[in-house]
């Protein structure tokens, strides 16, 4: 008798919408056999090995393979199909274990609905998902590798980063050496992608791989290619985190996303926000006045959120307690959920 098709998730540990997805299936309760984690391993190119690039044209994680609805039994042949978009995962297996679905569960873990119920609430969720935190202006992974805004922390960002981006580099070099070879054969697509992005990866090894010298040391393009590096990085922190926070905290309710109702945009704001503290020098067990206040103070020029927060007993008491900014109350809500706690187990990335 064939075994149901289960989902896989191909996702890397240490990626931040990866973390997204696992959020979904630990709040979602899907049971552990009901669906496979296969790693993809950013720190050496594998998503852009060609056996990936066909499930994922894109080259990113998570990337979630789900059988179609009519192969959803033991007597059928599976079919699958591949979503590549953190959103689009999510609300697949939201949709996909409830009341009204149609999938098989062996977990008998409730299910709560993420999705919101009311045009209002899908809206603000959609705002907060779409149009500020898979921005360009939020993007996780330029926060990261544009983790430097002098020399002394452009040397801890190399030790950091520089060995796993050599692997990148020396994985993409192979890719192409292959297919100009004829060892392997792809697209004109993927070649014109493996470029791009190996492009990308030489510019700021360009930078990287020469950050222990002082600059009285760099040859004129070198001093050149370091200042255009710290002017990125400076836009990145110094502005657009500025108004993405700002924007984060008028969209906000408090302490989550939609106001004690936990909801779908709340997995991509911990996800997100768990990087930003990490690269900020928080760490896990710290609480959410405390790690807020080492993002704004690593941003620098006095920039604060506001503090506009109360919970709902304080507001009926009509206590006298300060207010809080809305992202420390989320993250002292979110950081006691088993979710986070499980996603988060060995610390923050």
């Amino acid at each position: 008798m064939a075994a149901v098709p289960k989902a896989v998730l191909y996702y890397y540990p240490a990626s931040v919408w990866s973390a997204v997805a696992r959020f979904a299936f630990e709040e979602k309760g899907y049971g552990q056999d009901e669906f496979d984690l296969r790693i993809v391993d950013l720190s050496k190119g594998e998503n852009y090995d060609p056996t990936f690039l066909r499930l994922n044209s894109k080259a990113t994680v998570p990337t979630l393979l789900v059988p179609y609805e009519d192969s959803l039994s033991e007597d059928s042949q599976g079919r699958y199909k591949a979503l590549t978009e953190t959103a689009a995962i999510v609300e697949f297996l939201d949709k996909s274990r409830s009341a009204n679905s149609r999938t098989q569960t062996t977990s008998a873990a409730p299910a709560p609905a993420l999705t919101p119920a009311t045009i209002a609430a899908t809206t603000t969720c959609k705002i907060i998902i779409d149009e500020i935190l898979h921005s360009e202006q939020a993007d996780p992974n330029i926060l990261r590798y544009k983790n430097a805004r002098d020399d002394a922390s452009l040397r801890k960002l190399a030790e950091e980063v520089l060995p796993n981006m050599k692997q990148k580099q020396q994985a993409l070099n192979g890719y192409l050496s292959q297919a100009d070879s004829g060892s392997i054969r792809v697209s004109e697509k993927v070649k014109a992608l493996w470029k791009e992005k190996l492009e990308a990866i030489n510019l700021i090894l360009a930078v990287l791989v020469d950050a222990a010298k002082p600059e009285l040391q760099l040859d004129e393009k070198a001093k050149e290619d370091r200042s255009a590096f710290f002017k990125t990085a400076r836009q990145a922190w110094e502005t657009n985190l500025k108004l993405v926070l700002t924007q984060l905290s008028k969209e906000m309710v408090g302490p989550y996303t939609l106001g004690d109702q936990y909801s779908i945009a709340d997995l991509h704001l911990a996800g997100w926000l768990a990087r930003v503290v990490k690269l900020a020098g928080g760490t896990v067990d710290e609480d959410g006045s405390t790690v807020v206040k080492k993002v704004e103070e690593y941003i620098g020029d006095g920039f604060k959120v506001p503090r506009d927060f109360q919970t709902e007993q304080v507001r009926r008491e009509n206590a006298k307690e300060e207010k809080q900014a809305k992202l420390s109350a989320f993250w002292d809500a979110i950081r006691e959920r088993p979710s986070w706690r499980k996603v988060y187990v060995d610390g923050l990335y």
